[in-house]
């Protein structure tokens, strides 16, 4: 358990490490806020649009850096040779590639809970065609980002620690404490209920999302114990785009009885039962229930997909 966690860790903290996961986190967080700050004159649906609209900025970011993580963690390793330093080591193929994946799963949870907040953030913040954007709180948000790099730049000159990672909890740290001071004021600067217009519902519909990126990841981590980047990309693009028309590719099939239909929509995630951002329309919610079930489709899933990404680790030539 000991070496386990001291991978899972290591791993957390290389891919942390990255300058690709600090620019995704900063430029999902800066997008979300510009959503909530548009004209959209979507005839009554601005609202909707801004909620839908973030939830996917969400999911792709996720999926980009599930891909990206996942390479740099396994794919990198083995070309550079330090899987082979580690498993000389008394650690087998198994505790690493777990390892790995928690440590993958932590960062695409750090990642995801930077964009949860950003989307509390933008359903404050979002307004119809008769309203305005709320200046305010985009000042005091991209204020404390400024802070948060500024506070990385002066420990990484005066004291020469690592610039990434310190931007990276900086940041994290800055986006919470800038919903904390936001959710106390409208958008004329009074003083308010805290986190009054926020919208709760997306709690669940972001776990569900949250769900989805750690089956990317597994299928990412698959893919790289044998591929570089650009094909586990390419697959899990694939698996991606697939995943959302399986309902209608293989599902019509499966039910009509067909075993190549039901093999193929076995075997392909079918992310329309985690992406619920219509099931928000109308004051609707996604019950809890609901997420507990989608829960256990998710540890089914990644049992399978780890289990495939150690069989193909497993007779990995590493020299």
């Amino acid at each position: 358990m000991r070496q386990l966690l001291t991978i899972a860790t290591n791993a957390f903290m290389e891919l942390v490490r990255q300058p690709v996961f600090l620019l995704l986190m900063t430029f999902a967080s800066a997008f979300n806020m510009l959503l909530a700050s548009m004209f959209y004159f979507g005839f009554g649906d601005d609202q909707k649009l801004v909620k839908d609209s973030v939830l996917a900025v969400m999911l792709l970011t996720g999926l980009f850096g599930a891909v990206l993580s996942a390479s740099a963690s396994v794919a990198n390793e083995i070309r550079t040779g330090t899987a082979l330093a580690v498993l000389s080591k008394p650690v087998g193929r198994l505790r690493f590639l777990l390892g790995k994946y928690l440590g993958l799963a932590a960062a695409l949870t750090l990642m995801t809970f930077v964009n949860f907040v950003c989307a509390l953030l933008a359903s404050r913040m979002a307004f119809d065609a008769y309203g305005d954007p709320d200046r305010l709180a985009l000042q005091v948000f991209f204020g404390l980002v400024l802070l948060a790099y500024l506070g990385a730049g002066i420990s990484n000159y005066f004291l020469r620690r690592t610039f990434v990672p310190d931007a990276v909890f900086g940041l994290v740290s800055a986006i919470t404490l800038a919903f904390i001071l936001i959710s106390f004021f409208n958008k004329d600067g009074q003083a308010q209920e805290f986190a009054k217009g926020v919208d709760w519902r997306l709690v669940p519909a972001s776990v569900l999302i949250l769900f989805a990126l750690l089956i990317i990841a597994g299928l990412a981590l698959a893919c790289s114990t044998r591929l570089d980047v650009i094909p586990t990309l390419s697959i899990c693009s694939a698996f991606f785009l697939l995943g959302l028309m399986s309902d209608y590719l293989f599902g019509r099939w499966a039910q009509q009885g067909s075993a190549w239909g039901q093999f193929f929509y076995a075997i392909m995630p079918n992310w329309q039962q985690l992406w619920l951002a219509d099931a928000l329309e109308n004051g609707k919610t996604i019950p809890w229930s609901y997420v507990g079930k989608a829960l256990g489709y998710t540890i089914c899933y990644l049992g399978a997909a780890l289990a495939v990404a150690l069989m193909l680790f497993e007779d990995r030539e590493l020299t």
